[in-house]
C-alpha cells in the first residue's frame, strides 16, 4: 500500500521499483537521494519544460538539498544530436543521476543519455543488433528515475531507446539492460492534462506493445499473462480516459497498462512496429498514433499464425463469440470510438514511397518477432492494406 492510503496505489519491484500511485510525484527527492544523486539533470520535452509539473519538480529537489537542472531540447522522435547534447549539458553541470521525465520521447533521451556518460564509443554503436550490447562500459551508465506523463510506450520499464538517426531517417533501437531506471515514479496525476487524442495515441501504443507480445513466437508465459491483462486494462479504461481526462481510476490503469506492455514487449514486437517505425523516421508521424492506425491490417495478416491465440484472448477480455474476429471487430471499434484515424494515408504516407518504406521495415529489429515471416514484399502489401483502408 502506498503512503497516501490509496486504493490504486503501491511500491512495485517488477520489472523495477516502481512508486505508484496519485500524488507520489513527492517522492522525487526521496528516490533521486537513495541512488546517490546530489545534482540531477532533469531531462524533459520542451512543451513539458514550460509547464509547472516541471519547474514543481526541480523546484521541490532543490529545496531537499538536491539542485536540478533542465534539459529540453528533444525532439518528438528524438534524434542523435539530441542525446549529444544531452551527454554534454550533463557533463557540463557535474551531474550525477538522471531524472527521465515525460512522455516516450523524452523518456528514451533521457535514458540514452544516462548511457552514453560514461562511453567512449559513438552512441548507434550499441544498437540492438548481435552482441553490440556487449560493448557498454557498465560502470559509467548514471542512475535513473523515471517519471511518465502519457500511458504509452513503457520506457519507463524498458531496457531500450528508440533514437533516430538523422542521416539515413532510420530509427535505431538502443539497448542495454542497464537502461532500465532504476526507480520509476508512476503518479497517473501526472497524465490529467493529456489532451483528448494523445491520450487516445498513447493507449493504442500500450496495447500494440501488449498484443504483440502475446502474439510473438516463443515460450514465454510470464510476459503473455502481463499482456492480456494489459490489454484488459486497455479495453476497459482506455474510452474512459479519453472521454474524461480527470477520472484518476481511468488514469491509473492506463498508467500501470502502459508498463505492463514494455515489461511484457521483451519476449518481442512485430510487424505493427516495423511498419510505424519508417513512418515515424521519415514523417514524424507519432509513434502511438501509427500503432493504432497499422494494427488491424497486422492482424489480418498474421491471422492464420494467431487464430488460436486469439480465441483465447477473446475469451479472457469477455467479447462476445470468442474468436480472431471478436478481437478485429473490438481492436476496430476501439479505434473508432476513440477517433484513431483509419488508413496510412491519415499518417501522410504517399504511395510512391511504400518501396521504401517496406524496405526499412523489413530490416526493422522488431520484423524477427512478427508471428508470420515477413520480408520487403509483404511489408509492402500491408502498406497497401492501411492505405487503401482494406483491412483483411
Amino acid at each position: 500500500m502506498g503512503d497516501d492510503g490509496n486504493s490504486l496505489s503501491g511500491n512495485w519491484n517488477f520489472p523495477t521499483t516502481v512508486i505508484f500511485g496519485a500524488g507520489r510525484i513527492k517522492n522525487l527527492a526521496r528516490a533521486c537521494q537513495s541512488l546517490g544523486m546530489t545534482k540531477p539533470l532533469l531531462i524533459t520535452d520542451p512543451g513539458l519544460a514550460a509547464l509547472d509539473m516541471v519547474a514543481d519538480a526541480a523546484t521541490a529537489n532543490t529545496e531537499a538539498g538536491l539542485p536540478t537542472a533542465v534539459f529540453s531540447d528533444v525532439k518528438p522522435n528524438p534524434v542523435g544530436k539530441n542525446v549529444d547534447d544531452g551527454v554534454a549539458a550533463y557533463q557540463a553541470g557535474g551531474h550525477d543521476g538522471v531524472i527521465a521525465f515525460g512522455g516516450g520521447s523524452a523518456l528514451d533521451a533521457a535514458k540514452a543519455v544516462a548511457l552514453m556518460v560514461g562511453q567512449e564509443r559513438p552512441l548507434f554503436d550499441f544498437e540492438d543488433a548481435g552482441d553490440n550490447w556487449k560493448r557498454v562500459k557498465t560502470e559509467g551508465v548514471a542512475p535513473v528515475v523515471a517519471v511518465p506523463t502519457t500511458s504509452g510506450t513503457g520506457s519507463e520499464t524498458g531496457r531500450a531507446s528508440v533514437i533516430t538517426e538523422e542521416e539515413t531517417h532510420t530509427k535505431r533501437i538502443i539497448f542495454h539492460p542497464s537502461m532500465m531506471p532504476a526507480t520509476v515514479i508512476a503518479d497517473p496525476e501526472l497524465t490529467i492534462g493529456l489532451p483528448p487524442h494523445i491520450t487516445a495515441a498513447t493507449g493504442m501504443d500500450a496495447l500494440a506493445h501488449c498484443f504483440e507480445a502475446y502474439c510473438a513466437p516463443g515460450y514465454h508465459p510470464m510476459a503473455e499473462g502481463v499482456a492480456v491483462e494489459g490489454m484488459r486494462l486497455v479495453k476497459e479504461w482506455l474510452p474512459t480516459a479519453v472521454k474524461d481526462g480527470t477520472d484518476i481510476a481511468a488514469r491509473a490503469h492506463m498508467m500501470a497498462a502502459a508498463s505492463m506492455g514494455s515489461t511484457a514487449f521483451q519476449k518481442g514486437l512485430g510487424a505493427i512496429h516495423s511498419l510505424s517505425h519508417p513512418v515515424g523516421a521519415v514523417y514524424d508521424a507519432h509513434h502511438g498514433l501509427a500503432n493504432a492506425v497499422f494494427m488491424p491490417y497486422v492482424m489480418a495478416f498474421n491471422r492464420p499464425a494467431i487464430a488460436d491465440k486469439m480465441e483465447r484472448l477473446a475469451r479472457y477480455l469477455d467479447l462476445p463469440k470468442a474468436s480472431y474476429a471478436a478481437v478485429l471487430d473490438w481492436v476496430l471499434a476501439l479505434r473508432r470510438e476513440i477517433g484513431i484515424p483509419h488508413t496510412a494515408a491519415d499518417l501522410g504516407v504517399e504511395e510512391e514511397r511504400l518501396g521504401e518504406l517496406a524496405e526499412m521495415a523489413a530490416i526493422d529489429p522488431t520484423a524477427g518477432g512478427n508471428p508470420v515471416k515477413a520480408g520487403t514484399a509483404e511489408m509492402r502489401r500491408m502498406y497497401q492494406a492501411a492505405l487503401a483502408g482494406k483491412v483483411g
